[in-house]
């Protein structure tokens, strides 16, 4: 089976209605001067358009997943970021509208590089975790609740 990047795009779209696709999900967690702090990114495509989400995005064949969040966050957002840890996996079918997508999330830190937009996202900003936007993509919310809670534990 070809990556996403290989397949055409309408290959790609059929086999994400019939089979479960594997996607990575990024929470980049930092202390701020109001406590911790969440990266998230403003969609510039659907589904979600201008909703908030974590970076993260489909992983490529032949890849690792700790190889794909560190990519999908560079792409996404411009920084360089490394993995502390597992968090959870959601596989509610429900939970992606272009069908089955089951993520596997990660708690990441940031290493470098500076924040930037893509072609996927319109906005990189780090919300306190107080005053997270109302309008987030996806089942990101249990995501970061989730992600919040296992950092906290590591402390």
């Amino acid at each position: 089976m070809k990556s996403k990047k290989d397949a055409p795009r309408k290959t790609w779209k059929t086999m994400l209605k019939h089979f479960p696709m594997l996607v990575v999900d990024g929470i980049l967690i930092e202390n701020g001067k109001s406590g911790l702090q969440v990266c998230l990114v403003k969609r510039s495509t659907g589904p979600f358009k201008n909703y908030w989400a974590l970076p993260g995005g489909f992983v490529d064949k032949g890849e690792t997943l700790q190889h794909a969040i560190v990519r999908e966050v560079f792409e996404e957002t411009g920084l360089r970021a490394k993995v502390l840890g597992f968090v959870n996996i959601y596989d509610s079918p429900k939970r992606d509208p272009r069908g089955h997508a089951v993520s596997i999330a990660f708690l990441l830190k940031r290493t470098g590089g500076r924040m930037k937009t893509s072609n996927e996202t319109s906005e990189v900003k780090f919300f306190p975790e107080s005053k997270l936007p109302k309008n987030i993509a996806f089942d990101h919310t249990i995501i970061i609740r989730d992600a919040l809670e296992a950092y906290k534990r590591r402390k």
